[in-house]
């Protein structure tokens, strides 16, 4: 059975990638691949996205040098989602958090920030 026969992509040519540490299990952050980022991950087994905001792709670490080094990826039961266990060098976020999610939300909806310390927001 091969991915490209398997893997749902949606209507923009897009599927959602959770990254997580490979070790920890710590979610890092949500990107988006469409099958040629997804096929230079494959070969370089460093995470590769497609930025929706810039619509080109975004080799991760390329200028920050914060790289994801690709360990396993895995595929959901209905072939519309990935998980990139990752072995991170550096702060995954832009903010240079180790983890996008760093904020936690209450039951009335009041956020706190509860990372690394370094995000301010």
């Amino acid at each position: 059975m091969n991915l490209h026969d398997r893997i749902k992509f949606d209507d923009k040519g897009l599927i959602s990638a959770i990254i997580q540490h490979w070790e920890t299990g710590q979610v890092l952050m949500l990107g988006y691949m469409n099958a040629e980022s997804l096929d230079i991950t494959l070969e370089g087994q460093k995470a590769c996205f497609w930025s929706r905001s810039r619509q080109e792709l975004w080799l991760k670490g390329e200028t920050s040098g914060n790289v994801l080094h690709v360990k396993e990826i895995r595929v959901d039961c209905d072939c519309d989602a990935l998980v990139l266990k990752c072995d991170p060098v550096g702060p995954t976020c832009h903010t240079n958090e180790t983890s996008c999610f760093y904020r936690t939300v209450d039951a009335d909806g009041t956020m706190t920030l509860a990372g690394d310390g370094v995000a301010k927001e």
